[in-house]
């Protein structure tokens, strides 16, 4: 069975893309900052497909003992064919313009968005190589386009996207994938409008196909709307 690490794996995209991978006989670690939340979905996930290891550890991505967590995890799995980089800060809500963003609050985001998935692409590295494996670093269009407020989240975005491609040419036994799945229906994208109806945007689940898709294509490494992928009915890995 192929394994994946998944971060943010209790909600929206993390867990959908969890789901459909529990779903095709896929080991798992999960992890969130919500240790309650993070064990429901566990839950959820070996009671819908009893076959698959799923290893659930909670914590923040930007602290190095949790890195470290997930990397010895990772390392009694034996081999790394996935790394799902999907855990994301977004930010003070309402979103600030830059001349109202406190550094502190810079800091963070890159912390989360930026530095901790280069740290967990290092610290299991040894693992992904002996896969030849995959590294998805989930992005957004706020990497690429300037919209009033997503100055930070954007910068940090852009970054990540810098690093990914920066990767894949340094390693390029590995498969390093920046992946923006668009405008979802999650927790993340209701605060970044606050009180709005943000019912018309499409749900997690919807935006799985695609990255499935690109998975199961053998794309080489590179960034990906996925908007732009096709998704033909039965697209899987």
């Amino acid at each position: 069975m192929p394994n994946a690490l998944i971060t943010g794996g209790s909600r929206g995209f993390g867990h959908a893309l969890a789901t459909a991978l529990a779903a095709r006989g896929w080991n798992l670690v999960i992890d969130a900052r919500d240790a309650e939340r993070l064990d429901r979905a566990a839950g959820g996930l070996r009671r819908s497909t009893p076959s698959p290891r799923i290893a659930a550890i909670a914590g923040d991505v930007s602290d190095p003992d949790h890195r470290e967590e997930l990397a010895r995890a990772v390392a009694e799995l034996g081999r790394l064919d996935l790394l799902v980089n999907n855990a994301s800060d977004l930010g003070p809500s309402p979103l600030p313009q830059l001349t109202d963003l406190r550094t502190g609050a810079l800091r963070t985001l890159f912390e989360v968005n930026t530095v901790a998935p280069l740290a967990l692409v290092q610290r299991t590295l040894p693992a992904l190589l002996a896969a030849e494996g995959t590294v998805v670093n989930v992005t957004s269009d706020a990497a690429t386009e300037a919209y009033p407020g997503w100055g930070g989240y954007g910068a940090s975005k852009a970054a990540l996207d810098h690093l990914s491609a920066v990767l894949a040419v340094e390693h390029p036994e590995l498969t390093v994938l920046a992946f923006d799945p668009g405008d979802m229906r999650t927790d993340m994208h209701q605060a970044a409008f606050p009180g709005e109806d943000i019912s018309d945007r499409p749900s997690p689940e919807e935006a799985v196909p695609a990255l499935l898709h690109l998975l199961g294509s053998d794309a080489s490494s590179g960034r990906y709307r996925g908007a732009n992928l096709r998704t033909p009915v039965g697209a899987l890995l």
